[in-house]
């Protein structure tokens, strides 16, 4: 092992044990290497004379570049695109998203948590966890609808074991029953979980109530006071996207600092809040389990997180955080993000209108939905992937199948006006099927 890393694992050891339990083995072994990266950053503090350090190209004291990139980005000083960004991000970014993430989550305040680390948007951020947090055999515990991406991520890459639990009950609360059953199941069996908890979920379009979040919480705190291990994730893609009865922020800041044996982290990012999914600019947060700030872990881990980054992919694109910095930076930005907003809860709540005119029920039901970009039929009669084909070849119309029964709606990108003229030709081809 690299003394680099027995180093950063020591310093778990002393100030947070079960977060080492936690590791992988590949996480117990990652560590942020002192080579280039370091040797640059000290020279660009004290290099007045010549810094021959970094890969990039100069010119006129400032990154090289060609005019035609740059004539398009004329309104960006050249350092704020063209070198590399720094390992975990920009931090004026890191610093304003914790900001954003404390004004838009009441209980993260009087919490302790990391800094953001900038990441290549929410795929990259689960791919830093299951590479830190995940050994083959491990159990990932998950809705029964969820994010056909978590398999790769976790089952094909990293050997996950994912068990799933009943998303909905017979009455179509969130199954907190269920979960906690197959926590419960996996505590006893490995003495270690990984939860995932994707709200607004993709791809149902459920936000659990408020009293559904605090059960989910209660549930993990319990089997970590029994002397299990828990990874408590929160895929916070659409966070925001509140528009009916549900919690209006993150399970995060209810499960940081909560138990020793609970590790809370946060992934979150700019691609689908503010509506720039090409930036893949996101991020992770870690808060570990004690109600006093821990600057070790937190040291450790990001470090930690900065050496996968590195072994990865080096750094996250620098044009992309000088944007979002731009945007948290307006004086437009809530006003304009609002807007958007109001379209997008338009457009949920039209969907909700239309299902619940009575005309459809022959064909199937709805799973229930308050938030985010999706909804989901569940067919009555035909079977999603053949009623799928069929709307594509006949009428041409896109959905995602996700099961036998089920049929993903994307209402995010669908005009409100459209959306009962998109539901008659669902049900015309469910009728010419049937």
């Amino acid at each position: 092992m690299n003394p680099l890393a027995a180093e950063l694992n020591e310093a778990l050891a002393q100030h947070s044990p079960h977060v080492l339990e936690m590791l992988s083995d590949l996480g117990k072994n990652l560590f942020f290497p002192k080579g280039i990266l370091t040797q640059s950053a000290e020279a660009k503090e004290k290099a007045h004379k010549f810094n021959a350090t970094i890969g990039i190209a100069t010119e006129n004291g400032g990154p090289m570049y060609l005019s035609c990139i740059q004539d398009k980005l004329s309104a960006f000083d050249p350092k704020d695109i063209y070198p590399y960004a720094p390992p975990a991000g920009k931090p004026e970014l890191r610093s304003l998203w914790r900001e954003k993430q404390l004004r838009e989550n009441p209980s993260q305040v009087g919490k302790h948590f990391s800094n953001p680390i900038v990441t290549n948007a929410l795929t990259h951020g689960l791919s830093i966890v299951a590479d830190m947090f995940i050994d083959k055999g491990d159990h990932l515990i998950l809705p029964d609808m969820l994010w056909g991406n978590y398999n790769l991520t976790f089952t094909t890459c990293c050997g996950a074991i994912v068990k799933k639990h009943p998303t909905f009950t017979v009455t179509g609360g969130y199954d907190i029953d269920a979960f906690k059953t197959t926590l419960q199941n996996t505590a006893e069996e490995k003495g270690k979980a990984v939860v995932l908890l994707n709200f607004p979920n993709n791809p149902s379009g459920y936000t659990p109530t408020v009293a559904e979040g605090d059960a989910l919480v209660a549930a993990i705190k319990e089997v970590a006071e029994a002397g299990c291990n828990v990874v408590a994730i929160t895929d916070d893609a659409y966070f925001g996207l509140f528009y009916e009865d549900s919690l209006k922020e993150s399970l995060f800041g209810k499960l940081a600092n909560l138990h020793p044996r609970i590790l809370a982290i946060k992934l979150d990012g700019a691609t689908k809040e503010e509506f720039v999914w090409g930036f893949r600019t996101g991020f992770i947060t870690f808060a570990d389990g004690n109600n006093y700030e821990n600057a070790p872990v937190m040291s450790a881990l990001e470090k930690k997180a900065m050496g996968i980054i590195r072994a990865r992919i080096s750094n996250c694109p620098h044009p992309s955080q000088t944007f979002v910095i731009e945007a948290l930076r307006s004086p437009d930005f809530l006003k304009q993000k609002e807007e958007k907003f109001q379209v997008m809860k338009g457009r949920a709540l039209k969907t909700k209108e239309v299902l619940n005119a009575g005309k459809f029920e022959k064909a199937w039901d709805y799973y229930p939905f308050n938030s985010g970009y999706f909804m989901c039929l569940k067919l009555k009669t035909v079977e999603a992937e053949k009623l799928r084909l069929h709307l594509l070849d006949k009428y041409g119309v896109g959905a995602i199948s996700t099961s036998k029964t089920d049929l993903r709606i994307a209402f995010s990108c669908i005009a409100e006006k459209d959306i009962p003229e998109l539901f008659d030709i669902i049900y015309k081809a469910v009728q010419d099927l049937a």
